[in-house]
């Protein structure tokens, strides 16, 4: 038996249970930063640091191409070019504030060994290497300044088995550079689920880096990438235990967690790249990327989704309970595309005026209707499997809204409809606000258009509510009606 599968009877899991505390639901909207050296290369994805050494895979051939031989150029040595020498963290967390955010941070470790905050548990960090600061302390400060919530993400559960390379002379397998790679191990460790798991050395560093972090800045929430289910289970509970209980924090902290790799209750459940195509009675996160390539950090000749996009997407994910974890990735530098920054801007300026059917909302009992259907989506394990294999990720769907969909918050006594664009004719017809019992027995007071004319025009029918809208919409994104009931 492997200690995945022991548990003590001593390991009672339901008192760490926890509900969405109050800021995170009324919050809605984060963002993070995946920064680290694999920043420099900028090359496909950040899973250069493992795809480097996978002969045959493309930034394998790219790495021996530009930088040379594994034996003698290895991902250590990308640490003194990742100097950081333009990072800003007043300007990041001012990107955060004009972006509309309401928390957020950084990958304070991604799989690579490199910690982005003054450790010392881990000598390979920040503090010491590249840019010779505490990148993560300084961000905190930076974000809870502007008066945002800090969330510390965590991906280090990766590293077992992480640099195993096929080429036999890389410099992972040399012992003195033990300290960077970690131990040698087989290489069928590098898989999703590998038939040897993480010793219980690995699993202790693992939980003491966190640790050191909720010590050191006492992070409003802990999120945690997918393959944490490696980790023997007594560690995960005795973190989970210290971060709840045992750390002198306050009440409202909160864990998120992929799959199934904690217990149900025990945090907050998030869905990579995912969506609900219904109203979920539990609040939930999805973590997605601005970036529109296969990836979450800079690359070279970058491309960005619209604002469009973005805010379609969180009006979605807000009507079914959830909330939306926005990564862009900075340059080595630390700065940030122009393009990336303009569609950030864009995005602020929406929730600047529109913010009011979004922040401190609560779902509907439906969360809307229209023309686009919305599956249920998440990056599963068959995915990630998939990706441990070609290196890089396939890329989901993006959804494409309209005008004639909808979608629906309250707030008290109102009802926001958020209609996803401009409708090509004057009238809103809501089916599921038609006269009757259920959804339509309640009274209408009063019908009017955030940024627009207050007092419409409306009745009500055995098909539908239809109102009638007035003058020039305000937005070419979404445009929201605020209905008031009595």
């Amino acid at each position: 038996m492997n200690h995945a599968e022991i548990k003590p009877a001593a390991m009672d899991w339901e008192p760490l249970n926890r509900s969405a505390p109050e800021w995170f639901r009324d919050a809605k909207f984060g963002m993070f930063f995946h920064w680290g050296p694999y920043s420099v290369p900028a090359y496909e994805n950040e899973w250069y640091s493992r795809n480097m050494y996978n002969k045959g895979l493309a930034q394998n051939r790219y790495h021996v191409e530009k930088y040379g031989k594994l034996s003698k150029f290895g991902y250590k040595d990308f640490y003194p070019l990742f100097t950081g020498e333009r990072f800003d963290p007043e300007f990041w967390a001012e990107l955060m504030k004009n972006a509309g955010v309401k928390y957020g941070g950084i990958v304070t470790e991604h799989a690579d060994n490199f910690s982005m905050w003054d450790s010392r548990v881990n000598p390979v960090n920040a503090a010491n290497y590249g840019p010779k600061r505490d990148v993560v302390g300084e961000l905190e400060k930076a974000i809870r300044a502007k008066g945002l919530r800090f969330v510390a993400t965590f991906h280090h559960q990766w590293l077992w088995g992480w640099f195993m390379s096929t080429d036999p002379n890389a410099d992972v397998y040399d012992p003195a550079n033990e300290i960077f790679y970690g131990k040698a191990l087989p290489l069928e460790t590098n898989r999703y689920i590998p038939w040897r798991l993480p010793d219980d050395d690995f699993c202790r560093v693992w939980m003491e880096k966190v640790i050191e972090v909720i010590d050191a800045y006492d992070p409003d929430l802990i999120y945690f990438d997918s393959r944490a289910n490696v980790i023997s289970e007594r560690y995960k509970y005795e973190l989970a235990d210290y971060y709840y209980n045992k750390s002198g924090g306050r009440g409202d902290r909160i864990i998120t967690y992929k799959q199934e790799d904690f217990p149900k209750g025990v945090g907050i459940p998030d869905i990579e790249c995912g969506r609900f195509s219904t109203v979920q009675s539990f609040p939930w996160q999805t973590d997605d990327r601005l970036e529109a390539r296969r990836t979450w950090c800079y690359v070279q000749d970058p491309r960005y989704k619209p604002a469009v996009s973005i805010i379609h997407q969180l009006c979605d994910v807000v009507s079914k309970n959830g909330n939306l974890l926005l990564n862009v990735g900075p340059k080595a530098d630390g700065t940030f595309a122009d393009e990336a920054v303009a569609e950030l801007k864009e995005v602020g300026r929406w929730l600047a005026d529109f913010g009011e059917a979004i922040y401190g909302t609560r779902p509907f009992v439906v969360h809307g209707e229209g023309i686009s259907v919305v599956d249920d989506k998440n990056f599963d394990v068959a995915q990630i499997e998939e990706q441990t294999r070609q290196g890089v990720f396939s890329v989901q769907g993006e959804m494409d809204f309209t005008a004639n969909d909808l979608r629906f918050t309250t707030k008290g006594n109102v009802l926001y409809v958020i209609m996803l664009g401009i409708p090509e004719q004057g009238v809103v017809k809501i089916a599921n606000l038609r006269q009757g019992e259920g959804l339509a027995s309640k009274e209408i007071e009063s019908i009017g258009i955030l940024g627009g004319a207050q007092c419409l025009s409306w009745q009500r029918n055995s098909a539908h509510l239809e109102i009638a809208l007035e003058g020039r919409l305000p937005s070419q994104y979404a445009n929201v009606l605020k209905i008031t009931y009595c």
